[in-house]
């Protein structure tokens, strides 16, 4: 306890992520080996003033959150709260969460994994001592007031400071001006907001520039650099791009159509598999989830799955970039050879070019599809099945 008054953190992480574009929680981003809310977490967890923590996290993440900490080897007691549809709610679940004890809440957002057990000391020391505190450092550039794109104001910029979390306050003013402001209909998108709302004084403990939150791409960029120092320009590229590569063949047999890239070819054989066996669009499937470390079309498309007999690869590829897009990647190039002696595959390069375009969704100069022989040699040369290699990357959203 900090001079013998109960201190619970509640960790902010119920956002909806929408600015960072990737699809998931911000949270759940990782760099250096570790997600952003473990980081914060283990902040929390290593000062020498909170008791608990409470994390808020979205509803429906609750489980994959909780999964983080399950081995998790930490000295203060972890909760979790469900957030709401508006911070002043999720917070509000937050502190309901907390120990009966508790006479100081320090709450903090889960997307500032910089924050230093010293800051959050010094904030939780004048939250105690003014009733209501927040880290904040002074805005560095000079701020303009406009309406309608004209500025009609220039506040003196040594009155101007970039609030920051941990905000930190005595529990009952905090539910206080929790009331007050939803019996008024306001919303406040910061917690300090409601203490002044209420009439209550907010007393600026200096932060830390470091301290940043993690909103857009540009802020991912910024704490990977921040957490690795002049080695953090190369882990960006590391994950940043990703190249995988995929091989396929299949067996000619009489009685089936060949189809290659999602085009039907006239020939006398067609390629034997489970699905329609495009050769072709396995390879680049391949590729695609290799590059993506989700395993290989036989894991995603077993050819003990009934459902998959006769199926056309096209809307299995279609799939696979569905599952590339959750994982948080895009197509940046696909570029694959078929091996085949016979038939003459040029005058069909074009049509596989579009139909892998449209599938994938990227521009027809990011596909490169190529054919060749292997000279009569081996089987693809003995005219008794043909091959495809395929390579692509992947780059970040």
């Amino acid at each position: 306890m900090y001079n013998e008054k109960f201190v619970s953190a509640v960790i902010c992480a119920a956002g909806a992520s929408t600015r960072m574009g990737t699809g998931t929680s911000k949270q759940l981003l990782r760099f250096g080996g570790m997600t952003v809310i473990e980081r914060t977490v283990l902040a929390f967890d290593s000062d020498n003033v909170t008791d608990e923590i409470i994390v808020v996290c979205p509803e429906n993440l609750r489980e994959q959150f909780e999964a983080l900490f399950e081995r998790a080897d930490l000295k203060k007691p972890l909760k979790f709260a469900n957030g709401g549809a508006e911070r002043q709610i999720s917070v509000r679940n937050g502190a309901a969460a907390c120990n009966d004890r508790a006479e100081i809440i320090a709450v903090h957002d889960g997307a500032r994994p910089f924050v230093t057990p010293g800051l959050i000391s010094a904030t939780v020391a004048d939250g105690c001592k003014y009733g209501c505190a927040t880290a904040a450092v002074p805005v560095k550039d000079t701020i303009k007031q406009a309406e309608n794109g004209v500025v009609v104001n220039t506040p003196q910029r040594s009155t101007l400071y970039a609030v920051q979390t941990p905000q930190v306050f005595l529990k009952e003013l905090y539910l206080r001006a929790y009331e007050n402001a939803r019996e008024r209909g306001i919303i406040c998108t910061d917690d300090c907001a409601l203490i002044e709302l209420y009439g209550g004084e907010v007393h600026i403990t200096p932060g830390d520039y470091a301290n940043i939150k993690i909103t857009t791409p540009e802020d991912a960029a910024a704490a990977h650099a921040l957490y690795h120092d002049d080695g953090g320009a190369q882990e960006r590229k590391d994950n940043m791009f990703r190249i995988g590569h995929g091989y396929d063949v299949h067996k000619l047999t009489e009685g089936r159509k060949l189809i290659i890239g999602g085009v039907e070819i006239p020939y006398e054989r067609g390629l034997l598999g489970h699905s329609d066996a495009d050769v072709l669009t396995h390879a680049v499937m391949d590729a695609l989830l290799g590059a993506a470390a989700l395993g290989d079309i036989g894991g995603m498309f077993p050819d003990t799955d009934p459902k998959y007999e006769g199926a056309d690869s096209m809307v299995l590829l279609k799939y696979v970039c569905e599952a590339i897009g959750k994982k948080g990647y895009k197509i940046s190039n696909i570029d694959a050879t078929v091996i085949a002696q016979k038939p003459k595959l040029k005058p069909y390069i074009s049509q596989m070019n579009e139909r892998f375009s449209a599938v994938c969704g990227i521009a027809p100069d990011c596909v490169n599809i190529k054919a060749t022989t292997e000279e009569k040699l081996g089987f693809t040369g003995r005219e008794e099945g043909i091959s495809a290699h395929a390579v692509c990357m992947l780059c970040k959203k």
